[in-house]
């Protein structure tokens, strides 16, 4: 009869090893909950865990840059200001690599953990100052 005895063998400790993690994190905020609820995907409608999902406040004007000069001709009030548009969007890892929301970074660069602005858009005043600038010289 074969021996019911096991002896351990090089494969046998391999079984043992940890995988490797490539984030701190697991990809997930989750930290001390047990579940999260599950969002809608923005660009293709999968669903993935709140936590997980990358997440942007998108804010906009509710008219076209075209047609706002049409209506401040056309009202009657100087400092009225149109509303804007307030969403939140959510989208999953592969739509947000894919649609250019996030990038993918190094091994290096992944433990770079704060938010790089963007550059803030620039005045009607800011866009007078170089014009005037060039004129002063000439003149």
């Amino acid at each position: 009869s074969p021996s019911t005895t096991h002896t351990p063998t090089a494969q046998d400790s391999l079984l043992f090893v940890r995988m490797t993690k490539k984030r701190r994190n697991g990809g997930r905020s989750r930290k001390g909950r047990g579940h999260t609820r599950l969002v809608d995907c923005d660009h293709c409608g999968c669903k993935p865990p709140k936590d997980k999902a990358i997440k942007r406040f998108l804010v906009r004007n509710i008219v076209d840059s075209g047609a706002l000069n049409d209506i401040k001709a056309a009202t009657a009030l100087d400092t009225y200001t149109l509303p804007k548009f307030y969403t939140k969007k959510y989208h999953c890892v592969s739509c947000a690599v894919h649609s250019r929301i996030v990038r993918v970074r190094s091994t290096e660069a992944r433990r770079i953990r704060e938010f790089k602005r963007r550059r803030p858009q620039r005045r009607d005043d800011d866009k007078k100052k170089p014009a005037a600038a060039a004129a002063a010289t000439t003149a």
